[in-house]
């Protein structure tokens, strides 16, 4: 972990994949009277998405194993699959120790009122616990005496000038701060295709190859300011963290400024230093 002005943690990645592993106790999602089977689908597509894996649903309106439920899911159906139906929210909820209400209506009602993102972190405070989280109807949400069963009311901080956010939505954020609250790798990474960070060696030969032909073209003809001229140059070149493909692009680059289709153009081989015999005209 780093501290809050430190800068993030980096790191190498392949095709811009962050390494993700999912949580440990995800609590249960418990959908109460879902509307459209394709919003059952599409909240089981957040879930899979998050690492929850456990649906609950309430009295729900339409099948949940359609094919449209299915074809919203995209790939989740094995949640789907799983998901228990349940008639009455007090049955849903019978076997869980603490439970999570998603609202954003102001209720006259005692209770903690915690962000998503702390939510999350208190839900992984308790790995010894059955949780759940509760959302609610499309249209209305979760009903008052539905709200009293839960332990904590979520809300999520929005725009208060249009905060609403269908099922699905609600879902992916509470669950995306669940999530994220146990993911421990970098926060910020270099994506390479196929190739490796440049090595010292290979780049102190890019260097070489560099400012020979900057001295030899003329660019670094005063020979007082030229140290820190190379410095400047290397630090820049250092700052860019070329891959190994970069570097035997760039002395391809040098070569053509230098020679291009002259015809004393030496012939192709491996290799990047000049040879000192070779003429500099």
């Amino acid at each position: 972990m780093t501290a809050a002005n430190d800068k993030p943690a980096r790191g190498y990645a392949d095709k811009a994949r962050l390494v993700a592993r999912v949580g440990k106790n995800p609590p249960a999602v418990i959908l109460v009277e879902p509307q459209l089977g394709e919003n059952i689908g599409t909240a089981a597509r957040a879930m899979m998405n998050t690492g929850l894996e456990e649906l609950r649903l309430v009295d729900p309106k339409q099948d949940w194993l359609s094919d449209k439920a299915i074809a919203a899911s995209s790939g989740a159906e094995r949640i789907l699959e799983r998901a228990k139906r349940y008639e009455k929210v007090t049955d849903a909820i019978a076997d869980l120790h603490t439970v999570y209400a998603s609202t954003a209506r102001r209720r006259e009602m005692v209770k903690p009122l915690m962000s998503a993102k702390a939510a999350a972190l208190d839900m992984h405070s308790r790995t010894d616990l059955k949780l759940g989280i509760l959302f609610g109807r499309e249209r209305d949400g979760l009903h008052n005496d539905e709200v009293a069963l839960a332990n904590t009311i979520i809300e999520v901080p929005l725009n208060p000038e249009h905060s609403s956010m269908n099922l699905a939505q609600a879902v992916l954020i509470v669950g995306y701060e669940w999530f994220q609250a146990a993911y421990e790798g970098p926060q910020e990474m270099m994506t390479f295709n196929r190739t490796t960070p440049a090595s010292k060696e290979m780049l102190l030969g890019l260097f070489e190859h560099l400012e020979s032909e900057l001295v030899i073209c003329g660019f670094l003809r005063n020979e007082e300011k030229m140290p820190g001229m190379i410095v400047n140059i290397r630090n820049m070149l250092q700052r860019a963290e070329l891959t190994e493909q970069e570097v035997r692009t760039f002395h391809g680059m040098v070569k053509e400024l230098r020679y291009g289709r002259r015809p004393d153009r030496p012939k192709r081989q491996p290799g990047y230093k000049l040879d000192t015999n070779e003429s500099s005209d």
